[in-house]
């Protein structure tokens, strides 16, 4: 997908938003229809604060309706029975036609959510045609097993799909969350309803209709849009879906392990909060490049990120020189308008959101940390929910910044003057998400990387990772994991097929 720097992204805008002022609707079993209320909601641009579209506000009913149809689509068989060679070539051609609809799928991401047009198309699309690509031709390369028996047996352990799953996915990077679901859902046969935030409900609806135009069944794959509160929770008490698979806050994921010991003890799959400790230890000889890079990762995509490493634990002797740099990268996050391919910070997602995130500059005085740039709201003649980047320094592990998901342009330096105290610090969370050590001596790198309790530890790097490497946290950041052939076990039953092969008399 190469870059067109000659795209005029403000006239795409305009002819877009055109063309949502007819509406966007739900899609259930193949069709495009209203809520079965009527009811609709407002999407509202975090650009300008203006609105987008009219989204059919989806409840109850319509989740018997999408569960119905996926249930339907799941029993005759029509995808699930399929040869796995041909789920392949409709998952890569699914992919191909992503590619094909960048520009669209990027537009419709940075208006609905707020970041810049330059990483929707460089990173988010590129990102989700990848991942139905990787699945796709993942399909036929996974076996099942013959277990190790006496010779007057042979006992088969196979994998089934789960049935209908749901997933319910963040706003944070719509379409990837919602691909890292769907492609190994689909890749192993199941049918899915896909609820996406209410905060951005844009970029799920053509991902669906251009999955129905790859080959995709009618009834594999629904979305029903509306609050979370009501479809939500109406799919994690649904006694025929089989799992629900989500990507959000930890108190929301509390919920649906509620709805599920309420309803069916439908399978989940919880991938939650996070409070990332990122570790610069005087060990490592390059500083500047390790504080920039903190920098540059925490705030990529406005901080809106559950591995946002807002934790920034220091080596007290190199603290000053760190947070020199950590000031010069914020200046070139400056909010600008999202549509202009040289901006590097674009909006929040809302602007309650926004309020929030801008009240833990009042915590962080508060608990009296400094903060040594940022914590006021940007470009306030805009209409949209921009936030300036943000940096406190010199606080302590127990304060409300350094505890708390912010989620957004805020970072906490927190200095340290021993190794056993930084793994210490880092440690002192609820959360186990993500996590970085910067450190020239191996044997410190495989001892903090070892002592470290999260999912994902980079060493000298952020943010490293591929298809290739499972995505998930310890603690109270989750339960399972997303991304590599790993995730495709969240969506399979295994059975045990035994058969006694002992000749008759």
């Amino acid at each position: 997908m190469t870059e067109n720097p000659n795209i005029d992204w403000h006239a795409k805008a305009k002819n877009l938003r055109s063309a949502l002022q007819t509406g966007a609707q739900l899609l259930i079993d193949g069709q495009s229809i209203d809520a079965a209320s009527g009811k609709t909601f407002t999407s509202i641009s975090p650009i300008d604060g203006t609105p987008l579209a009219q989204v059919a506000c989806g409840a109850e009913q319509d989740v018997n309706r999408a569960v119905k149809a996926a249930r339907a689509a799941f029993q005759d068989g029509r995808w699930a029975t399929r040869p796995p060679a041909e789920r392949k070539l409709v998952l890569r051609r699914f992919a191909d036609l992503i590619r094909a609809h960048r520009d669209e799928l990027a537009l419709l991401e940075t208006l609905d959510m707020g970041k810049p047009i330059a990483d929707s198309t460089s990173i988010d699309v590129r990102a989700v045609s990848n991942c139905f690509d990787w699945y796709g031709e993942a399909i036929d390369k996974v076996y099942d097993e013959i277990a190790p028996t006496a010779a007057n047996a042979v006992a088969m352990v196979t994998k089934e799909p789960l049935g209908v799953v749901a997933a319910v996915v963040p706003w944070n990077f719509p379409m990837l969350m919602a691909a890292w679901k769907l492609a190994p859902a689909l890749a192993t046969g199941n049918s899915v309803i896909l609820k996406p935030a209410e905060q951005s409900p844009l970029s799920a609806i053509r991902l669906a209709q251009l999955a129905l135009e790859a080959g995709i069944p009618e009834g594999v794959l629904n979305v029903v849009t509306g609050d979370g509160p009501e479809v939500g929770r109406a799919l994690g008490l649904h006694m025929d879906v089989d799992g629900l698979f989500f990507t959000g806050s930890t108190q929301v994921g509390k919920y649906f392990m509620e709805y599920s010991a309420q309803s069916n003890l439908k399978r989940l799959g919880l991938e939650l909060g996070g409070k990332s400790p990122n570790i610069i230890l005087s060990s490592y000889r390059d500083t500047e490049h390790a504080a920039s890079t903190s920098a540059h990762s925490a705030f990529f995509n406005q901080g809106e990120m559950c591995t946002c490493p807002s934790r920034l634990i220091v080596e007290r002797s190199i603290q000053d020189e760190v947070v020199e740099t950590l000031l010069k990268v914020s200046q070139s996050y400056t909010p600008g308008d999202p549509l202009d391919p040289s901006t590097s910070m674009g909006a929040l997602v809302n602007d309650s959101h926004a309020r929030r995130v801008l009240e833990f500059t009042d915590h962080a005085i508060a608990d009296g940390a400094d903060v040594i740039t940022g914590g006021k709201r940007a470009r306030p003649d805009s209409g949209g929910s921009y936030v300036e980047p943000t940096i406190f320094n010199n606080a302590t592990n127990n304060m409300r910044i350094a505890q708390e998901e912010i989620f957004g342009p805020m970072l906490t330096v927190i200095p340290v003057d021993s190794l056993e105290e930084a793994i210490r610090t880092a440690n002192d969370s609820c959360y186990g998400l993500a996590s970085a050590v910067w450190t020239d001596d191996l044997a410190t790198a495989h001892q903090v990387s070892k002592s470290i309790r999260a999912g994902l530890v980079y060493v000298n790097c952020y943010d490293c990772d591929d298809m290739t490497t499972p995505f998930g946290g310890f603690k109270e950041s989750g339960i399972g994991r997303d991304k590599s052939l790993h995730a495709l076990d969240k969506y399979v039953e295994l059975k045990t097929t035994w058969m006694n092969i002992k000749p008759r008399p």
